[in-house]
């Protein structure tokens, strides 16, 4: 065969492969023309890293891994996290022995909850890995709490999946105040990296902030104060990778007042929801920004338990093109829990948003953040779940919804258990005590799936008092991606005809 031949074989087969995916995702095709449904089917692999946790000798670190048991029999897989420090990046010698790192947590059946702990400053950066059963959804919490220094008191995160574009609103780099940007490369490639900073007038230019690489299997953290002029209440961050791909969290350490993590927001959106302020919120800071070229005007409401409402003096938020934008509502939810939800008042223009909240008084305060997040959509899952302390939210921002919500064994014992509730339309609901395992052993997932209504967002607030301190962390309920939409492709032929 000539290669003239094999070139026109190789055209037809990809021709036909083409129209094939082409016929089976136009819009209005019916079977008569070949094109089915796309089909959701559990994805095969998921990356989670975790950033270094503390700088503190202090600080006690926490890991809980959990994957939701699949519907059907399930198959085999593995999940594991292994030290950044121990990442075979460089190719062995001829002739050298092969190497393995020890994972530092391994998990090897859905639906059972796995732990682990760290002591101290030396808690390394991990990047985790989950295949075949173990891939949909699979879900970890890094939980770390020391009790002196700055940024004292519960610092939680999930580890996040790596990607290309972060927005970051409510970051600062205030007197007092330590942020730091936490890159994490999980590649065999470097990563190259840009952070711009948007502050009350525009951008923070720094030429400091522009391809920050991040070399394979490593993690780099920058301090936001050196890539800024001056010192900046309140901040938008933007993180954009040029080249490879990159995990992204924002660790907050203030003087006086604790900190946490900062994740991500939501894709920008003309509508927002921030879910879950706790009923005794002291003090609760929104940030805004709208990264087009045109001012958002924003109607801001409150999702209360008993109804949607407006807070007094700040119905409405005004966030010009390319600005950060700040309001501080103070103790917005006077005692009963809430949800913030934001919605265009004029044209929709995309925003970016997030929440500081402050719970406790005086020398005792710590704080945490709630990001605008995406819907619980199919499934969410939260781990490090406690015997006490668990905080469900759960809001429905229109139409009533009916969730299900199903605690897992713990990491060292326990039988699941069950609830379902209902979540009336424009409501928060508090679940003060969500479900926890029988005879329950060590910390556990809880999983959060909507069985009927409207859309659902959701957080947990993990509370972990100590000293007198209402130390605390929340983490927020977007769907976890645990399946795909795999269109069904046939190879059609007829267009060489035509």
């Amino acid at each position: 065969m000539n290669r003239t031949t094999q070139s026109l074989i190789a055209v037809v087969v990809a021709l036909g492969a083409i129209t094939g995916y082409a016929a089976s995702s136009a819009p209005g095709g019916t079977d008569d023309d070949g094109a089915k449904a796309a089909a959701r089917l559990p994805v095969e692999r998921t990356s989670l890293l975790c950033p270094a946790p503390s700088a503190s000798d202090l600080a006690e670190t926490s890991y809980t891994a959990f994957t939701p048991k699949p519907s059907g029999s399930g198959g085999g897989g593995k999940a594991e996290l292994l030290p950044v420090t121990k990442q075979l990046s460089d190719v062995p010698q001829e002739g050298a022995k092969d190497k393995k790192a020890k994972p530092f947590l391994t998990q090897r059946k859905p639906g059972e909850a796995v732990g682990g702990e760290e002591s101290g400053a030396e808690a390394p950066v991990l990047i985790g890995t989950a295949d075949g059963a173990l891939a949909p959804g699979w879900t970890v919490q890094q939980t770390t709490t020391y009790s002196a220094g700055s940024g004292r008191g519960a610092q939680g995160t999930n580890c996040t999946a790596p990607d290309t574009d972060f927005w970051f609103p409510g970051t600062s780099t205030a007197k007092g105040r330590s942020d730091y940007i936490h890159l994490t490369n999980p590649d065999d490639s470097a990563a190259v990296v840009d952070v711009e900073l948007f502050g009350p007038d525009g951008e923070v230019t720094s030429p400091v902030g522009e391809a920050i690489q991040v070399q394979p299997h490593s993690s780099v953290p920058v301090l936001l104060s050196t890539l800024a002029d001056k010192e900046y209440t309140n901040l938008t961050m933007h993180v954009t990778a040029r080249s490879g791909r990159v995990a992204a969290a924002v660790q907050s350490s203030d003087d006086k007042i604790g900190g946490d993590w900062l994740p991500a927001s939501a894709d920008p959106a003309p509508a927002a929801v921030l879910p879950g302020i706790p009923k005794d919120a002291t003090s609760v800071r929104l940030v805004a920004f709208a990264p087009g070229s045109d001012d958002a005007d924003l109607k801001v409401q409150l999702a209360s338990p008993t109804g949607t409402l407006t807070p007094a003096g700040h119905e409405n938020l005004h966030v010009k093109a390319g600005m950060t934008a700040a309001v501080d509502l103070g103790d917005v939810t006077k005692g009963e829990a809430g949800s913030l939800l934001l919605s265009p008042s004029d044209k929709a223009v995309p925003v970016v948003a997030a929440l500081r909240v402050t719970r406790g008084k005086g020398s005792e305060k710590e704080t945490a953040f709630i990001p605008a997040t995406d819907a619980v959509g199919t499934r969410a899952t939260v781990a490090d779940n406690r015997a006490k302390g668990s905080t469900l939210s759960l809001v429905a921002p229109e139409k009533t919804a009916k969730v299900k919500v199903t605690a897992s064994a713990g990491t060292e014992g326990g039988s699941p258990a069950t609830k379902t509730y209902t979540v009336k339309g424009g409501t928060t609901l508090e679940v003060g005590q969500p479900p926890v395992p029988a005879g329950l052993k060590g910390a556990y997932a809880l999983t959060v799936e909507p069985v009927s209504g409207g859309e659902v967002y959701g957080s947990r607030m993990l509370a972990l008092p100590e000293d007198g301190i209402p130390m605390f962390t929340i983490q927020t309920l977007p769907d976890d991606r645990g399946s795909v939409a795999v269109p069904e492709a046939e190879r059609d032929l007829t267009v060489l005809q035509k």
